[in-house]
């Protein structure tokens, strides 16, 4: 199986073992991002997203907070679907802009996870049910099915789901924005 980068949104950093402080190991001459620092990287990026709505007179209530290792804001309110746009990707360009004010603040690169209205969990759901399906072409056909285009977010959940299948790889192919996964036959 392989997975490219892009495809894991940065998520092979090292998760601390032991206290829940120390969240990502140091990188060569780097001190390690504590939960602490992941948290106020949520602040920032709220207080970001706030002004946002603000601007775009949007009424939204706003959480932030730290999940596996990464900071999160969720946005959740009516009237929010134009900043999820078609198939999330007003959703991933705003993640991006959030993403490059906490780094302007923090001179951190972030991994954080912008979720409005609940998109990002509702098409993990949708995600895993194409991934199971194209699990069962396979297992059935025993040929390789191409999945459609997808985001990097997108991508990494497909691969997830069939990582946690045996008998099975995925392997991404292709180049943004027409980047797809394979699903096979293990070999």
């Amino acid at each position: 199986m392989t997975v490219e980068s892009d495809d894991i949104d940065d998520d092979t950093d090292e998760e601390a073992a032991e206290g829940g402080t120390e969240v990502r190991t140091a990188a060569a001459g780097k001190p390690a991002i504590t939960e602490a620092d992941l948290f106020r990287q949520s602040e920032i990026a709220a207080d970001y997203v706030e002004g946002l709505l603000d601007i775009l007179d949007y009424d939204g209530d706003i959480d932030e907070l730290v999940s596996a290792g990464r900071p999160v804001v969720e946005v959740v309110g009516g009237r929010l679907q134009p900043l999820v746009g078609q198939r999330g990707a007003t959703l991933e360009a705003l993640q991006e802009l959030t993403r490059l004010a906490v780094f302007r603040q923090t001179g951190t690169p972030s991994r954080l996870l912008l979720d409005v209205g609940g998109y990002r969990a509702n098409r993990r759901k949708e995600l895993a049910a194409v991934a199971k399906n194209a699990v069962e072409k396979v297992k059935e056909h025993g040929e390789p099915v191409r999945l459609e285009p997808m985001s990097a977010f997108e991508r990494k959940c497909v691969h997830d789901v069939v990582n946690a299948i045996s008998g099975v790889e995925s392997e991404s192919e292709g180049v943004e924005p027409n980047r797809r996964i394979i699903v096979r036959p293990v070999a």
